[in-house]
């Protein structure tokens, strides 16, 4: 073999030998120790700022940085959901939505409204091959309430036969 030669090879992490069992998602509510961390530098730098304002680099910045720093630690406390309901149940819960056998299915969490509650969104697809119908289902992660939902005919399957 030649040093010209291509070898088309998987990357480690996306190699399927390597793999150690289900993919666990994160919870939200880890976004509680970074907010209350921000919440501790935004009162030490406000102390300094009262303590120290006659000093030659304290200014009207460090007070600044102290609200900057306090307003995004209660945000990301504020928006540290606990998440009740993980991939699996939403899945569950999509197909009860849909009122269709599911075959395929996927889930992503996306984040929704100002304090970026978790929530889980299901594409799904019926089981017959091809598929003939498919559902959008956003279920919350916090309490497992079917947000919104959406069943239509897959046009992609009239493709797919009329292409076969």
């Amino acid at each position: 073999m030649t040093t010209d030669d291509q070898i088309d090879e998987l990357p480690d992490d996306l190699n399927p030998a390597g793999f150690v069992g289900a993919y666990l998602f994160p919870d939200n509510s880890r976004r509680r120790w970074p907010g209350a961390m921000y919440i501790g530098f935004a009162a030490i730098i406000a102390t300094v700022y009262f303590l120290a304002i006659d000093a030659a680099v304290v200014n009207t910045g460090w007070l600044v940085a102290a609200v900057v720093l306090a307003a995004v630690g209660l945000f990301s406390i504020s928006s540290g959901w606990r998440m009740a309901v993980d991939e699996k149940e939403a899945l569950v819960a999509a197909q009860g939505a849909v009122g269709f056998a599911v075959g395929h299915a996927s889930a992503q969490q996306v984040w929704r409204g100002l304090r970026s509650r978790p929530t889980w969104r299901v594409l799904c697809y019926s089981a017959e091959e091809p598929p003939v119908q498919r559902g959008l289902v956003l279920v919350d992660a916090v309490d497992g309430r079917i947000l919104e939902h959406l069943v239509e005919i897959n046009d992609e399957a009239d493709l797919e036969s009329a292409a076969g």
